[in-house]
């Protein structure tokens, strides 16, 4: 038998990073009903993400699988995401992009919802901006994408990838779905995750008390 074109060992130690973060997240309510999906970059060429349809708070080592920056399965024969092109994207484009997280919480998913007819969530003047990798100062403004949902992967990658063509993001959401959130390594991702589920919490409270259109 060949020898599988990756590291084994990282991969495992990559899986166990992956579950133990991704238990956090399903018992914070942010994975519900099998949904979301997570990954980090194994290598140059290769991911290691959760395999489809798996119970995110009982993931099992044999839960990670191994994809190509095409999306394709390798050495397995389990079947991945049919989002695995939004992450193998970011990987392709970003060397150093090393974790991507998508998740559904309410908060997420509703802020979705409700911007997604002005196609964007604008987030400013909040010191937890600082937490974006690149930020420095609460006085700034981000503007985080809403797209629209769609089964076509390929279209989206594409609507995607055209938006990063014009400027930086850390995270975008999709229509009635949810949150992508990434960064150089899980550490980062999870902070980024974390302070765009805070801010759009924020929001979604100012728009409760009449302070947003």
């Amino acid at each position: 038998m060949s020898a599988v074109p990756y590291n084994p060992a990282r991969l495992q130690e990559l899986a166990q990073e992956i579950i133990a973060n991704v238990r956090e997240l399903s018992q914070a309510g942010w994975t519900p009903a099998t949904s979301s999906n997570f990954s980090e970059r194994l290598d140059d060429r290769h991911a290691a993400i959760t395999v489809s349809g798996r119970d995110k708070g009982r993931l099992r080592l044999d839960d990670i699988m191994v994809v190509d920056f095409d999306g394709q399965g390798v050495a397995t024969e389990h079947r991945p995401s049919a989002e695995t092109l939004l992450h193998t994207q970011l990987y392709r484009r970003y060397p150093e992009i090393g974790c991507v997280l998508h998740t559904h919480s309410p908060v997420q998913t509703i802020a979705s919802r409700l911007y997604a007819g002005a196609g964007h969530i604008r987030l400013e003047g909040y010191e937890l901006l600082k937490a974006f990798h690149g930020n420095t100062t609460h006085d700034d403004t981000i503007d985080v994408p809403v797209f629209a949902n769609t089964q076509d992967m390929h279209t989206l990658a594409a609507q995607v990838d055209a938006l990063l063509d014009r400027k930086p993001l850390w995270g975008y959401l999709i229509d009635g779905h949810g949150l992508y959130a990434w960064g150089r390594d899980m550490a980062e991702a999870r902070r980024h995750l974390e302070a765009f589920e805070f801010l759009f919490h924020c929001e979604l409270e100012l728009r409760k008390l009449g302070c947003r259109g």
